[in-house]
């Protein structure tokens, strides 16, 4: 089958910490000139994906928030948007308070960042804001939290995950320094569900969609997708869903498979 649009995680995927290979940029040109659509997908939120577009030269629909929103610019607004639920909310604000973490919540427009010590001003981009602790604001429940500390994500894992199972997914995903983080989204916010939306908006069929990724949050897009590619560090079960292992992200695993679906039309 012709492929017509490749899905494209960032962290561990396209990206080297916060830099995309050379190899990477080029072979994501090489596909949109040979005329297919590109489509982020990410577990960062929507202004980073945006603006790392631009560098690229994608200007359609981002899939952010690990699927919990897909966002057009063109609109511009959200296609596809899942909240997490309140009462949860109001339990994982309480832990991440009583443990010291770093944890990242993305609201409206507008990103928080919760950690001890105010980071300087220069690490924070215009849409983050630095507190010392999370608040629930006039109901504004965010779309993703991200946690990095093992303690608070333990207890949020050994308290939480369970009696929120219905309604919360608790996945690890891979962060920009290769550590791991504990996602945390609706139940029905994947990146499958958001690729999905995105296809539907665009008037693409997935399964003429090829997804790369190498982390859990990646699976589901892989499952939607017609075809998929999983980098070569990937832990097995992520690989076990692919269609394709390609090389590791630190040697341009995207490259490689982009230029061999160029090449061949197949994987």
């Amino acid at each position: 089958m012709r492929y017509s649009a490749l899905a494209i995680d960032l962290d561990g995927t396209l990206l080297v910490g916060d830099e995309i290979p050379e190899a990477n940029v080029n072979a994501v040109r090489a596909a949109l000139d040979a005329g297919l659509e590109v489509i982020i997908a990410t577990a960062r939120w929507s202004h980073y994906a945006l603006e790392l577009g631009k560098r690229l030269g994608i200007d359609g629909p981002v899939i952010a928030c690990s699927g919990a929103q897909v966002f057009d610019p063109a609109l511009p607004g959200d296609v596809f948007d899942r909240r997490l639920p309140g009462e949860f909310v109001e339990a994982l604000y309480a832990i991440c308070n009583e443990e010291r973490c770093i944890a990242t919540v993305t609201l409206n427009d507008d990103v928080e960042i919760k950690m001890d010590g105010r980071p300087e001003q220069r690490f924070l981009t215009p849409e983050m804001r630095w507190t010392d602790r999370l608040r629930l604001m006039n109901g504004n429940v965010p779309r993703i939290a991200a946690i990095q500390g093992s303690r608070c994500g333990d207890r949020i894992r050994r308290e939480l995950k369970e009696p929120f199972l219905d309604t919360v997914a608790v996945l690890d995903s891979i962060g920009p320094t290769g550590k791991i983080i504990l996602t945390l989204t609706a139940r029905d916010a994947t990146k499958g569900a958001a690729l999905a939306a995105a296809c539907g908006h665009m008037g693409l069929d997935p399964a003429a969609v090829v997804a790369f990724g190498d982390a859990e949050n990646d699976v589901d897009m892989f499952r939607i997708a017609g075809a998929s590619v999983a980098m070569g560090q990937a832990d097995a079960a992520t690989k076990s869903e692919a269609t394709y292992v390609s090389k590791a992200n630190t040697d341009a695993g995207v490259a490689h498979a982009i230029h061999r679906l160029l090449d061949r039309g197949r994987l």
